[in-house]
C-alpha cells in the first residue's frame, strides 16, 4: 500500500502501511456486492480432497488479518472436519502490512514450491490504496504464476474489510480494490467471497462496534446490549466475533461454489487480461548483487535475530557501516528491496540509472520493532536495463520525530541507535543481467 503522491490520508492505519486514497485519480466502476460468485467453481481441490488418503495443502496469501489465528486456521479445521479422511494441511503465507504488490513476487518461494492444491489469496485491505491498473497488474500476476507453474491449482479470493473502507458496501457495492480484483476473477473463472458481506449488513443496521475490546463481565456485557464487535482497531477482527463472521461467509459459499465445480483438470492460461502484468515478478536472493566488503550475509540457522526471518529473507544480509554500497543492473520495468525496518536502522542513499541520488530512510513510525518492508527503487520503468547502487548513509533520520507520528517514543536510546541496513532479496518485474 505504497502508492505515488498525491494522495490523501484515509485515517486508517494497516500495521505500519498508511490506507491512502488518491485525490486525482478518475473514478473506478464499483462491482455490485454479493458474497459469492462461483465462476468456475474449485474443481480440482473438490476431487482431491474426497479421495481417501490424499495429501492436500491449502494455501493462503495475505496480510495480517490472514495471519491472525482467525479465519486461516477456522476454515482449515473446517475443511479437515468435512473431510476427516483426507490429510489437509496449510501453508500460511501471510504477512502483515504487505499487499498483492510484494505478494506476486513472493509467491513461488512463499507458496508455489511447497505445491498447493488451493490458494485463497487476500489482499483487499492492504490494496485498499493502491490504484486500480496496479492492482490488476498483480493480482493476474498471482494468478498466471499460479497456472503456469502448477497448472491444477484451484485459485479462491477473498476479501476482507474495515471500517475506512466499509462505505461502498453500505450502498451496495464492493470497495475499490475488491472491485478492481474482481476484473481478474472474471477473466480467468476464478471464485471470489467476500467475507464482509454480514459485518457491513450490521454496520448498516447500526448494530456493530467497530473498536472495542471484548467484554469480559456481566457489566461490559450489558453495556455493550446488542451491539456486535468486531475488532479492536476497526481493521483486525476479533477472533471469536469478526473473524467467525468471515468463516461463516466461506462456509456459506461452498455449496454454490460446489454446484459450479465441474471438469477437474488444468486450468486454461488464457491471453493476459493486462499485457503488462506481472507475470514475469520475481523474488531473486540479495547475493546476486556486488556487495562492498562491510555487507555481510546473517546466519539464519544459528543467529538468534537471523532465524526470525529464515523462512521469508534466507539470503539476509546487514551492513551499518557509512559508505557501504550494493549494486547491480537489471532489465525489467519495476525494482525494490526485501527488506527489514526497525529501531536500529538507519537510511540509504539509492541511485537509479542517471537520475538524481536520493535519500531513503529505512526507519518509520512503527519501528519500535523490527519488521518485513519494502525499498522501492523504481517503477513503471522502461523496459530496458537498469543500473542501481544503494549506500548506507551517515546519518540517522530523525527518528524521534518520525515516531512521533504515530504517538510512539524512543523508550532506550540504545536501542534506536544505529544506521543499520538489512537487505534480503530484489524484488523484480524483469531479470537481473550480469
Amino acid at each position: 500500500m505504497r502508492p505515488p503522491l498525491p494522495y490523501l490520508l484515509l485515517a486508517s492505519h494497516i500495521l505500519g502501511s498508511v490506507l491512502l486514497v488518491t485525490a486525482a485519480e478518475p473514478e473506478f466502476p464499483l462491482v455490485e456486492a454479493r458474497e459469492c460468485r462461483p465462476r468456475s467453481g474449485l474443481p480440482n481441490f473438490l476431487t482431491k480432497v474426497a479421495r481417501p488418503g490424499s495429501e492436500v495443502r491449502v494455501g493462503y496469501l495475505g496480510g495480517s488479518i490472514t495471519a491472525q489465528p482467525g479465519w486461516r486456521v477456522k476454515t482449515l479445521a473446517h475443511f479437515q472436519k468435512t473431510w476427516p479422511e483426507a490429510r489437509i494441511s496449510e501453508i500460511n503465507a501471510a504477512i502483515g502490512g504487505t499487499g498483492s504488490d510484494l505478494g506476486v513476487c513472493r509467491l513461488r518461494q512463499d507458496v508455489l514450491d511447497r505445491k498447493p492444491d488451493l490458494l485463497f489469496v487476500e489482499f483487499a485491505v492492504n490494496d485498499g490504496g493502491a490504484a486500480p491498473e496496479q492492482i490488476i497488474r498483480c493480482m493476474e500476476g498471482i494468478v498466471r504464476q499460479t497456472w503456469k507453474a502448477l497448472p491444477e491449482c484451484d485459485i479462491c479470493f477473498v476479501y476482507t474489510i474495515t471500517e475506512a473502507l466499509v462505505p461502498p458496501m453500505l450502498e451496495g457495492r464492493f470497495q475499490r480494490s475488491a472491485s478492481a480484483m474482481e476484473k481478474v476473477a472474471d477473466h480467468y473463472g476464478i471464485p471470489t467471497i467476500h467475507l464482509g458481506m454480514e459485518v457491513a449488513r450490521l454496520a448498516k443496521a447500526g448494530k456493530l462496534e467497530w473498536k472495542a475490546r471484548l467484554p469480559v463481565n456481566d457489566e461490559e456485557k450489558k453495556a455493550a446490549g446488542d451491539k456486535f464487535i468486531f475488532a479492536p482497531d476497526s481493521v483486525h477482527p476479533h477472533v471469536s466475533t469478526g473473524h467467525e463472521l468471515y468463516l461463516q461467509a466461506i462456509v456459506r459459499s461452498w455449496e454454490p461454489i460446489s454446484r459450479a465445480s465441474a471438469g477437474a483438470g488444468p486450468h486454461e492460461l488464457k491471453a493476459a487480461l493486462n499485457p503488462d502484468n506481472y507475470e514475469r515478478a520475481k523474488l531473486v536472493p540479495i547475493s546476486v548483487t556486488r556487495r562492498s566488503p562491510g555487507i555481510q550475509p546473517v546466519d539464519v540457522k544459528q543467529d538468534v535475530f537471523g532465524k526470525r526471518w529464515a523462512d521469508r529473507l534466507p539470503d539476509l544480509h546487514s551492513g551499518s557501516t557509512p559508505g557501504e554500497t550494493l549494486s547491480f543492473r537489471f532489465k525489467g520495468t519495476r525494482c525494490a528491496i526485501y527488506d527489514i525496518v526497525g529501531p536500529d536502522c538507519g537510511q540509504v542513499i539509492v541511485t537509479l540509472d542517471d537520475k538524481p541520488a536520493r535519500v531513503v530512510p529505512r526507519f518509520d513510525a512503527y519501528c519500535t520493532y523490527h519488521r518485513l518492508s519494502t525499498l522501492m527503487i523504481g517503477d513503471g520503468l522502461p523496459d530496458g536495463v537498469h543500473s542501481v547502487k544503494i549506500e548506507i548513509h551517515p546519518d540517522q533520520p530523525d527518528k524521534a520525530a518520525i515516531l512521533a507520528r504515530n504517538k510512539n517514543s524512543i523508550d532506550k536510546p540504545e536501542r534506536f541507535n544505529g544506521t543499520k541496513f538489512f537487505p534480503g532479496a530484489l524484488l523484480l518485474v524483469g531479470d537481473v543481467v550480469e
